[in-house]
């Protein structure tokens, strides 16, 4: 009796407490790496983070970090959740997680993403090959589109950053390279072709002062990314609350609005090896 006891207690303990436990926070929180200015990243998210609380009946919140590093160890420490990445950060994030941070949704601008350079109108400059004994300015060191993937095309050009540009600077975000090329702070500098929109369309650039001189050919960026343990059925909610959101729609809208796309599509893991290639080949990663 003693044994059966004991046998049934373990039984009932097993299915209170079964292994792999759900891992579904009480607050979700959610975060983006910091390649715009503050204010305009409390601008974009917050509603996002509202909008997912609503579809996933959860606490969700927005928690904004410092640099793109910390929100690959904040996800690596399970301090954040779900992120916003570009294209490289994923990839260190994936490699920092042991392989575990998933993936989840991209926009579809994002399948093929582009990086403009830029230039004052009358420096002289009209090609990449005109960027030798110039001034120069990427994003952030660790931004797809600020730095690696411009970095790409500019070995690929035959040009070294660090041996043919008389300087090579890093603005820390895509609107402050556009500032500094058009203050004449540096002669040149890469940015993603979206925000290059915005700022154009916000008119938040003065054309007479910088213009577009060349453009990437296209490859991935941006993508959700969740840390690997949260529950995989939450993982999923949240993918299907990305790939809802309809244009048509007007609550939607502002938020599609808001991210620079019209819709979302589902992520494909291996799609971001190339990345994690061009990384390598521009030395940048290991």
């Amino acid at each position: 009796m003693r044994i059966l006891i004991s046998v049934l207690a373990l039984l009932l303990l097993a299915v209170a407490q079964p292994a792999g436990a759900a891992d579904v926070p009480d607050v979700l929180k959610v975060s983006a790496i910091p390649d715009e200015n503050p204010n305009e990243l409390l601008r974009i998210y917050t509603p996002f983070a509202l909008y997912l609380a609503r579809e996933l009946k959860m606490k969700v919140q927005f928690t904004p970090v410092v640099d793109y590093a910390a929100t690959v160890e904040g996800l690596a420490a399970k301090k954040l959740d779900v992120v916003w990445y570009g294209g490289f950060t994923s990839v260190h994030a994936v490699r920092r997680t042991n392989g575990t941070a998933r993936r989840l949704v991209l926009r579809q601008e994002d399948a093929e993403f582009k990086s403009v350079f830029i230039a004052k109108p009358g420096s002289g400059i009209t090609s990449l090959a005109d960027l030798r004994g110039k001034t120069f300015a990427f994003g952030s060191v660790s931004s797809t589109s600020g730095h690696l993937m411009p970095r790409f095309f500019v070995l690929k050009a035959g040009l070294n950053p660090e041996r043919d540009f008389k300087q090579v600077a890093y603005s820390g975000a895509h609107d402050a390279t556009a500032l500094w090329v058009e203050l004449g702070k540096v002669d040149g500098g890469a940015l993603n072709f979206l925000v290059w929109d915005k700022l154009v369309q916000t008119k938040k650039v003065d054309l007479s002062k910088v213009n577009v001189f060349w453009t990437t050919p296209p490859y991935v960026d941006y993508v959700w990314t969740a840390r690997g343990e949260l529950d995989k059925g939450l993982q999923e909610r949240i993918t299907a609350a990305f790939l809802k959101l309809d244009y048509r729609n007007s609550e939607h809208k502002r938020l599609l609005d808001l991210h620079r796309t019209k819709k979302y599509i589902k992520a494909n893991d291996e799609d971001w090896k190339a990345t994690e290639e061009a990384a390598i080949a521009a030395g940048l990663l290991k």
